[in-house]
């Protein structure tokens, strides 16, 4: 091809594909004017937490016309709702209220704000008389005498949490008439019943709006939801969801008991509004050590799409009286490097809406009571504007906290919380954070199907591997397996933690199907991975199956390459970002990798080691101990025989315990 030939390609390439990079283009937030001297890592200052809710909320309003359209976006194909005519309304008023966490603060600021030709403080003022309108289709009818909670209840309760922070461009200007209308609907569910999790505050924010505004509400009422919310704390920083401990303890109970007390509660209910704040000033000692070094949020519990949600708790600590011992500028890093995560991510937006997924649409992670608007829960986010500028949040310069002044390289950090008994470990050489927390849920009781679900029964969750769904086939990432008595692989669920001694997160956990089938599981963080000591406790053998993290193809592919050391065979595969190794030490009769496709949230194709024990079910035995290494390092690093064999020697005890010696950590004994 000559050169004139060449350009006049390139000219018709471009042409025919510009829709292709123009969609691209407008679907992915882009950074303008960095400030990498106030914020070296991100570049981003809070004009650019602006831009990027703007940019969300711009995707949403490319969707409206004219105030009459509602926000009612492209339904992803899968088990998220609607499925039926009925729940529009609610799928309308989801994308309505939650939307208006991005709009709220930013309306705030700038009450004239404009976006696609549309007043926007105009449209949520009309769209909200709609939802008391009975001749519009949006018309949200009260909740009967005998009603139960429902997501109406939920969205109202975000409704009134919006009018709270900007009651001059939501509230104020209704007429009269409708301000009547919209309490009588609004506090009908609110005066009610709710369910026994973070639901309550969907009540509070409706009774303690009102009250407010002079109207008379159920206080009896609200101070039991307000009192019975207290006692879902568990300490530091955590509360627990029930049954769950997840984001909900942040991006809800959290926030809600921040946001409730500096808006409304420290003026009504000084005495609540005091234990809500000083169960959030524990949230500096733990919570930021869940995000990598990078900023990064680990994929773990239910609603995952809501993703940047998690991290409202770091601006919101700018409204602590006392500052002194927060290190704003770790806060901030944290925040915006997860708003970069996903914002900058191409997967993250599809026809300009946030996919329900991780990254972009993964349905194994989607829960049927989402319809698309719900990702905009995420914009609880930017209630992060709501500091002033002059806030340390803002004005503190960007650092990587405990990462550059605690940690050293070639160490493993963990952080135990006793009331909540979750596991945060912090691994230096690869700057990623991993949790372990509660499981405990049935499939047969799971009614809805998430919590007993991948979203939960992961034997742990790492920053740098998000979770991947189970095969039909035994393909299973970071859980074991189990051939059941109907011929299928099943996964651990139901965990009960023991203990956490001496760096060894010790848990039991048994079969739903056959609770004859029974481990001891011990978990020992080490430098570069994870050392299991696990043992079959329950006098019977069966087919087994165990995996690693698993890795996603990201355009290089996935090699996998074998390595005999000491005896014993690590396998490794890599995708030109990271390297996972498998090594069985102890209990397995093979390892195997296995190629998955539409398991992993990050790419469509994927691969994992697991290791296998193939056993017939007849068969009993006294015990059986699995010990097995699952090791990572960065791609292109090489693998020295030290980080490969890191177990110096193994003595099975008379007693039944299990002394390890560990290279650079001494000898552990597996007590369980």
């Amino acid at each position: 091809m000559n050169f004139k030939k060449e350009i006049v390609f390139v000219v018709l390439f471009i042409t025919m594909n510009w829709s292709l990079f123009s969609q691209s283009n407008t679907e992915v937030f882009k950074i303008k004017n960095p400030d990498y001297e106030l914020s070296p890592y991100t570049g981003m200052t809070k004009q650019h937490w602006k831009d990027a809710a703007l940019f969300l909320l711009e995707g949403a309003f490319s969707y409206i016309d004219n105030l009459d359209d509602s926000m009612k976006f492209p339904k992803q194909p899968g088990k998220s709702y609607p499925h039926e005519e009925s729940r529009v309304p609610t799928e309308k008023l989801e994308g309505l209220c939650r939307t208006l966490f991005v709009a709220a603060p930013l309306l705030k600021e700038s009450p004239d704000l404009v976006i696609n030709g549309i007043h926007v403080a105009e449209y949520y003022r009309y769209q909200i008389e709609k939802l008391i309108d009975s001749s519009s289709e949006s018309y949200i009818i009260p909740r009967s005498k005998n009603g139960g909670p429902s997501q109406n209840l939920v969205e109202f309760g975000a409704l009134a949490l919006s009018m709270f922070i900007s009651p001059d461009v939501l509230w104020e200007p209704l007429p009269q008439s409708t301000k009547d209308d919209l309490a009588n609907t609004m506090i009908s569910y609110g005066d009610g019943p709710t369910v026994d999790s973070n639901w309550k505050f969907f009540n509070i924010f409706v009774l303690s709006f009102f009250k407010e505004q002079g109207y008379p509400v159920n206080e009896n009422l609200l101070v039991e939801y307000l009192e019975k919310s207290l006692t879902h704390y568990r300490g530091q920083g955590w509360y627990n969801d029930s049954p769950a401990y997840d984001y909900y303890s942040m991006w809800a109970f959290q926030m809600y008991g921040m946001i409730w007390s500096e808006y409304f509660g420290k003026q009504y209910y000084p005495e609540i509004a005091d234990k809500f704040i000083s169960n959030f000033k524990d949230l500096k000692y733990h919570y930021p050590y869940l995000f990598s070094e990078d900023g990064k949020m680990i994929m773990y519990g239910r609603s995952i799409s809501y993703r940047i949600g998690s991290i409202i708790p770091f601006s919101l600590m700018g409204l602590l009286e006392d500052k002194q011992d927060i290190n704003f500028g770790w806060m901030r890093r944290i925040s915006s490097g997860v708003i970069k995560q996903f914002f900058t991510h191409p997967d993250f937006m599809k026809d300009r809406v946030p996919t329900l997924g991780f990254y972009g649409a993964f349905e194994p992670a989607v829960q049927n009571y989402s319809c698309r608007g719900s990702v905009y829960w995420m914009g609880k986010a930017f209630l992060g504007l709501l500091i002033p500028d002059d806030n340390p949040f803002w004005t503190e310069t960007e650092n990587n906290g405990a990462w550059e002044e605690a940690f050293k390289s070639n160490e493993v950090y963990n952080k135990f919380q006793e009331g909540s008994e979750i596991l945060i470990t912090d691994y230096s050489n690869i700057g990623a954070s991993e949790i372990r927390a509660w499981c405990h849920e049935k499939v047969k009781d799971d009614w809805q199907k998430f919590r007993s679900t991948e979203n939960y029964n992961r034997l742990s969750y790492n920053s740098a591997f998000p979770w991947q769904a189970d095969g039909a086939h035994g393909e299973v990432a970071m859980n074991y397996v189990v051939r059941n008595k109907n011929n299928e692989w099943e996964a651990f669920r139901l965990y009960n933690f023991k203990k956490f001694e001496d760096g060894v997160y010790y848990r039991d956990v048994v079969l739903e199907t056959d609770k004859n089938i029974k481990f001891s599981l011990a978990d020992i963080p080490l430098t570069n991975g994870i050392l299991r000591v696990d043992r079959n406790v329950s006098g019977k053998l069966t087919s087994l199956r165990l995996g690693h993290y698993a890795l996603p193809d990201l355009g290089k592919g996935i090699t996998t390459t074998k390595r005999q050391i000491q005896g014993r065979m690590a396998t490794v595969i890599d995708n030109g970002i990271y390297q996972l190794a498998m090594i069985p030490v102890m209990g397995w009769d093979e390892t195997e990798v296995v190629s998955t496709e539409g398991l992993h949230p990050e790419s469509r194709h994927s691969k994992v080691v697991n290791v296998l024990k193939t056993e017939s079910v007849s068969n009993t035995l006294k015990s059986k101990n699995y010990i097995t290494l699952m090791l990572w390092k960065r791609s292109g690093e090489k693998w020295t025989k030290s980080q490969l064999t890191p177990i110096k020697n193994i003595k099975l005890l008379e007693n039944g315990d299990i002394d390890i010696k560990i290279k650079g950590s001494g000898t552990k004994t597996i007590n369980y």
